[in-house]
């Protein structure tokens, strides 16, 4: 597999990228939602919600939390994990910004 050249690209772009990548896998998708469903913190029964192993779980929160969508504080020997509002309300937009592009030219073009 190639070397992605990702400083050739802008910030914005590598952030929608990034982004991307992350909401690229639905138990990621799910995990997200099940944190907005249950409007607090989740301490270990995510195994049980989304129906995947433990380490494939840590595996996906791992990927959240290099985002930063998630954050997660240690309880006893829990992590729990929730929303970080601040970093997805920029998520947002971001992507609403790249979402909202309109072409300016007739749809007719190909």
């Amino acid at each position: 597999m190639g070397i992605t050249k990702s400083e050739i690209f802008t910030e914005e772009q590598n952030n929608i990228a990034q982004i991307a990548k992350v909401f690229g896998h639905p138990a990621r998708v799910a995990i997200i939602q099940h944190l907005f469903k249950i409007d607090s913190c989740v301490c270990g029964d995510l195994v049980n919600e989304i129906g995947l192993a433990q380490p494939t779980i840590s595996q996906h929160l791992k990927e959240l939390k290099k985002l930063g969508i998630i954050k997660g504080s240690i309880e006893g020997t829990s992590v729990c994990y929730c929303i970080d509002q601040d970093k997805w309300k920029n998520v947002k937009q971001i992507i609403t910004q790249f979402l909202e592009q309109e072409t300016g030219i007739n749809n007719d073009c190909c």
